[in-house]
């Protein structure tokens, strides 16, 4: 039974503060589902006039600044299907629900899938990681979100669950825009599939931030596979140089086959500057977002193949 409760804070009114305030300045229907499916009955009920509440630690920002006001919220903290971290054979499953403190607490991600690890344990703060989900860092789609350049290097699944029934998508088709995703406003994103990778693969993430609980002005994950020191597999992603998260394939082009050397790193490091779309923002400009990508990437592949050496 899907527990609903009205929530009439005050009568909205536009000389209510914008900034940031204690206080909710719009009305709105409450809902808590138990299950995804009583989840997704909502969605397709309320439509765009709904929103998910995850972590809550970006909506209710957004909502207290009156950025948006939705109808409906429907919080589905409880929906205990998405609350996990599973090994599955092939891969690790990981419900959009989870708390990213959890996933810094794995040991299975830590050993695995250490890239992801590290944007996990670079996010915000550890308040913030005890109530942040991963689901809702993907889905918020912001193009500096930590945990897609890591799961876009693994080559991570996203399973989709909706009235119709279920899909799964590689993460690399997820990212529309800004704020955008292939999500349909009667869908919900349900887990997160990571393939384990080969034993003699390393990864390494690197965030470039204005302070330590920021944003990302620039980050970047790699995976890496070599034998001696001739690349035999690399994927780079990026985030916040351009309006999705993006792989650097024709840098990942290159590297493939050549020697890890200075010369190698440094040609990458300029084919890289000449993929990333970046923007002046309030955090950075274009040219230090370019140049910083060339270098991070760089950085990133040197520490992946120390990681790789010490095996």
């Amino acid at each position: 039974m899907v527990e609903k409760k009205f929530v009439k804070p005050i009568k909205p009114r536009v000389d209510v503060n914008k900034v940031n305030t204690r206080i909710l300045p719009v009305e709105f229907e409450y809902f808590e589902p138990r299950s995804i499916k009583e989840a997704v009955e909502l969605l397709t009920k309320y439509g765009s006039e709904a929103k998910i509440l995850a972590g809550g630690t970006d909506l209710i920002v957004r909502m207290k600044q009156r950025f948006i006001e939705p109808k409906y919220i429907i919080n589905i903290k409880k929906i205990r299907e998405l609350d996990f971290i599973e090994d599955r054979g092939d891969h690790l499953a990981i419900g959009a629900a989870t708390k990213l403190r959890e996933i810094e607490k794995s040991g299975v991600v830590k050993k695995k899938f250490m890239a992801l690890y590290e944007a996990v344990r670079s996010m915000a703060g550890v308040q913030i990681r005890n109530m942040a989900t991963i689901g809702g860092n993907l889905c918020n789609a912001s193009p500096a979100a930590d945990t897609a350049p890591p799961l876009l290097v693994f080559e991570a699944k996203l399973k989709i669950v909706g009235l119709d029934g279920e899909r799964v998508v590689p993460i690399s088709e997820f990212f529309l825009g800004p704020g955008k995703t292939l999500l349909k406003p009667n869908e919900i994103l349900a887990e997160i599939q990571v393939p384990y990778q080969l034993e003699d693969v390393g990864s390494a993430f690197i965030k470039i931030a204005r302070v330590a609980m920021d944003l990302a002005k620039v980050n970047v994950a790699v995976a890496l596979r070599t034998e001696g020191n001739i690349i035999k597999l690399v994927r780079i992603a990026l985030g916040a140089v351009a309006p999705t998260p993006i792989r650097a394939c024709k840098t990942e082009e290159f590297l493939v086959g050549k020697e890890l050397n200075e010369e190698t790193l440094r040609k990458a490091a300029e084919i890289v500057k000449t993929e990333v779309k970046p923007i002046t923002d309030i955090r950075s400009t274009v040219e230090y977002r370019r140049e910083v990508s060339g270098v991070i990437v760089k950085d990133a592949l040197l520490k992946a193949y120390e990681r790789i050496s010490r095996r």
